[in-house]
């Protein structure tokens, strides 16, 4: 949003730069007389000289540059204003009115409270100078007053436009953004679901043979081997129904899904947590609870489950009174190590986050 509002503000100046610059040197310039003029001139080309140098650039006048330059510009309004005959006011020779106007808004566009301030202290001027020349004329001061507060008017409303234009780009520009977060999240989403449809798929692959050896009894359910591949088939299932929920701590809630199931087996487990919750890519959350469910199978009675998280580390361990499983180094992401201590085993897996 703040790019695009910056940009089309950036045009808006430039725009206006070289509206003013043609209005100096094409409109005003041919109008000049008298030394007093002369040097008011020469003092606004100066002026629109230093802004051009940020303007061109597509930035915003610095506000301590700004401030001096508007002083600068009304002090030469004042200067050629005076030097106006009083019958001449808003005339041809009054060039400096509309033109110190412009001027103004190059300098203040980025602030309109400022900028409206400096073309009503521009219009005070004029209106002094109009009381001191003490017309009696009642027509001339209404028409004086009527011109006046047209070229103020227009060049307020001038910056009204660019400000209301600047906001639209603004709003036209979070749209956009918003419509792209929108379609960013539905396609992670769809992926998110196809993969999950995938996994699901996978594991139901996986397990079909277990339940076919079940139902055409060539596998006994009285076995034991057979029993914690159950055990197993059943954990994974859980586990992966909790990969899909919307949860604060994704991995907690795996191995939770997993210490839970092995307590509906009667297993006893105790469940520790240690350190701040960090995003774990699900592909890591896998195997690191992968471990953990086999050892889970493999326990007898019970067990004691931790996960531990210090700095760029998180462990996933268990200590359980059953048979040690495969011993392996895990993947390149994760590292996993079994070990027998006297009737128990223990287990670990850890990942570092900054392999990643």
């Amino acid at each position: 949003m703040g790019e695009t509002a910056d940009r089309v503000l950036g045009g808006c100046r430039i725009a206006l730069l070289i509206v003013t610059a043609v209005i100096q040197i094409g409109l005003s310039l041919p109008v000049v007389t008298g030394a007093a003029s002369a040097y008011a001139f020469a003092a606004l080309g100066a002026v629109l000289v230093v802004a051009a140098f940020w303007v061109l650039r597509g930035r915003a006048v610095p506000w301590p540059v700004a401030g001096m330059a508007a002083v600068m510009v009304l002090t030469a309004s004042a200067v050629a204003t005076w030097a106006v005959p009083p019958g001449e006011l808003f005339g041809d020779r009054h060039w400096v009115f509309g033109l110190a106007g412009w001027h103004l808004l190059v300098l203040l566009l980025d602030r309109p409270v400022a900028a409206v301030a400096a073309l009503g202290a521009q219009l005070a001027l004029t209106l002094v100078r109009l009381v001191a020349s003490a017309p009696t004329d009642r027509f001339e001061i209404g028409g004086v007053v009527i011109v006046g507060l047209s070229v103020i008017t227009f060049q307020a409303a001038t910056l009204a436009l660019v400000r209301i234009v600047n906001r639209r780009a603004g709003e036209a520009a979070e749209a956009s953004a918003e419509r792209d977060r929108l379609a960013h999240r539905k396609a992670l989403a769809e992926q998110r679901e196809a993969d999950q449809r995938s996994r699901f798929a996978g594991q139901l692959g996986a397990t079909l043979p277990l339940l076919a050896g079940l139902a055409d009894r060539t596998l006994d359910p009285r076995d034991e081997a057979v029993r914690q591949r159950c055990a197993l088939a059943a954990t994974q299932l859980r586990r992966l129904f909790a990969e899909n929920d919307e949860v604060p701590d994704p991995l907690v809630h795996e191995v939770s899904a997993c210490v839970d199931l092995a307590e509906r087996r009667g297993l006893t487990v105790t469940l520790a947590v240690s350190g701040e919750p960090a995003p774990v890519p699900t592909d890591v959350r896998r195997e690191l609870t992968g471990p953990l469910m086999t050892a889970l199978v493999a326990a007898r009675s019970q067990a004691r489950v931790s996960v531990l998280r210090t700095g760029d580390e998180i462990r996933v361990a268990a200590i359980t009174d059953g048979e040690p499983g495969t011993r392996s180094n895990g993947s390149d992401a994760v590292d996993v190590e079994w070990h027998a201590l006297g009737e128990r085993s223990w287990m670990e897996a850890k990942w570092r986050s900054r392999q990643n």
